[in-house]
């Protein structure tokens, strides 16, 4: 069929779809024109035909095609700006979630602004300037069915995103929320009960997986650490802090009282004995950061950072753990398919252990990809972490690269990198969400 070949001449696709306008068409071609939408490789021109064609014979079938792939048009960056023109064009209201959903998925580098983005543009000329919030917003509150979970977390991610965030927090302060709206009471408990607001589509669902009946017991171990802090701790809490404050309270509960002046002086007294490694490049060949010390990143730091980082301290002079990450090493030096990752959490007696992970997918010997299985256990875990073990001299790779930083962006996690400096030595870097990265220092093999 000559449609299904996007690289046919644009004059062969418009013939063969003049021969379709004179008859019914079968299922196998009304598949092959809907993915005209969405396919790589057609011009702009020839998708606007395809789109006009359905539009005058299954418009139902292609406002749900353009509701589906949207959000998911990657490669075709052009014709998804013109999609997104085409919907204001003919004032397709109908299709407004498609463009929240698209809008909110991060595209870097394409658009200065979240409000260059074409999906802006199009909800400014739907609902006017004044109303696209309150679109949005709409959606938030009237998509309420499990299966618009997925464009609620958009929804509520665009909306903390782009400055609402104190109109969330009265939303969650609003008794009339159904007692039977799951996602929002989730939410609510957070904000309630720890301080916490989620911030993107991860938060969500971390939050969302906390409150599930199996951790129960996590949820009330962490309000009960929250409810002892000040008010002013718990307004900058963020939820990877959590199952560092409730480490804290199992091994060392003393710390909860100490400020962040007093944090930073016991960080800060183990990073000046240690001898410091800095990466010139990270796995992909991307200039890694500079800016890995602790006195770099001092005014940024909150008392969480602070605390997680004397735990991770605290964790590594542990003789078992320090055994575990350099056998776990040893067999990723020598597995050139992957590097290893997993988490670092308390078992049930309270004690600090290494949880292995296989990876998602093995590409190549620079890459971990993580499973839902570590995601799972992540949401308890103190730490997520990862090998540079290649090589015993690897210290030229030290520290996260920039996908390790993505990942601590999306995930925001509490993370680490073990990184080869020698056989007998490994350097520890830990890094979070918005490039905050601390060079710990270095451990040696027990």
């Amino acid at each position: 069929m000559e449609l299904d070949n996007p690289a046919n001449r644009p004059g062969r696709h418009r013939a063969a779809l003049d021969v379709l306008r004179a008859r019914d068409l079968t299922e196998e071609e009304l598949k092959v024109v809907r993915g005209m939408m969405y396919r790589n490789g057609y011009t702009i021109e020839v998708r606007e035909v395809a789109l006009n064609f359905l539009a005058e014979r299954e418009p139902e079938l292609l406002h749900e095609t353009i509701d589906f792939h949207l959000p998911r048009i990657d490669e075709a960056r052009l014709w998804r700006a013109r999609l997104c023109e085409i919907i204001a064009e003919r004032n397709w209201r109908d299709l407004t979630p498609a463009l929240v959903r698209a809008w909110a998925w991060p595209i870097p580098g394409w658009a200065e602004t979240m409000y260059d983005r074409p999906e802006y543009l199009a909800l400014r000329e739907l609902h006017g300037e004044a109303g696209v919030m309150d679109a949005v917003f709409d959606i938030l509150l009237t998509h309420n069915s499990v299966a618009f979970q997925g464009l609620r977390s958009a929804s509520w991610f665009l909306l903390h995103d782009l400055g609402q965030r104190e109109r969330l927090i009265a939303l969650l302060q609003d008794t009339d929320v159904a007692a039977d709206d799951a996602f929002l009471n989730d939410l609510r408990a957070s904000a309630v009960e720890l301080g916490i607001v989620a911030s993107n589509r991860e938060e969500i669902l971390w939050i969302r997986k906390l409150r599930e009946p199996a951790r129960e017991a996590v949820w009330k171990d962490a309000v009960a650490v929250v409810a002892q802090l000040p008010e002013e701790r718990r307004s900058e809490l963020e939820l990877r802090d959590l199952s560092v404050l409730r480490a804290i309270a199992r091994h060392e509960p003393e710390l909860l009282q100490k400020t962040k002046t007093d944090l930073y002086a016991l960080v800060d007294a183990h990073v000046r004995s240690q001898k410091h490694h800095h990466s010139g490049v990270d796995a992909s060949g991307f200039a890694a950061s500079v800016r890995s010390s602790l006195a770099e990143h001092r005014d940024e730091l909150t008392w969480g950072d602070l605390a997680g980082m004397l735990m991770v301290v605290r964790s590594i002079r542990v003789p078992e753990v320090a055994s575990h990450l350099f056998d776990y090493a040893e067999r990723d030096r020598v597995d050139e398919s992957t590097e290893y990752g997993g988490v670092i959490d308390l078992d049930e007696r309270n004690r600090f252990e290494v949880l292995e992970f296989q990876p998602r997918i093995r590409r190549h010997d620079r890459e971990f990809n993580a499973t839902q299985e570590m995601f799972d256990a992540g949401y308890t875990a103190v730490f997520h972490f990862h090998l540079h073990a290649q090589e015993y001299r690897n210290g030229q790779y030290s520290g996260p690269g920039l996908g390790d930083s993505r990942y601590a962006n999306a995930t925001r996690a509490n993370c680490l990198v073990f990184t080869f400096i020698d056989r007998d030595t490994l350097n520890v870097d830990f890094y979070r969400h918005d490039e905050i990265i601390v060079d710990l220092g270095e451990m040696t093999r027990p």
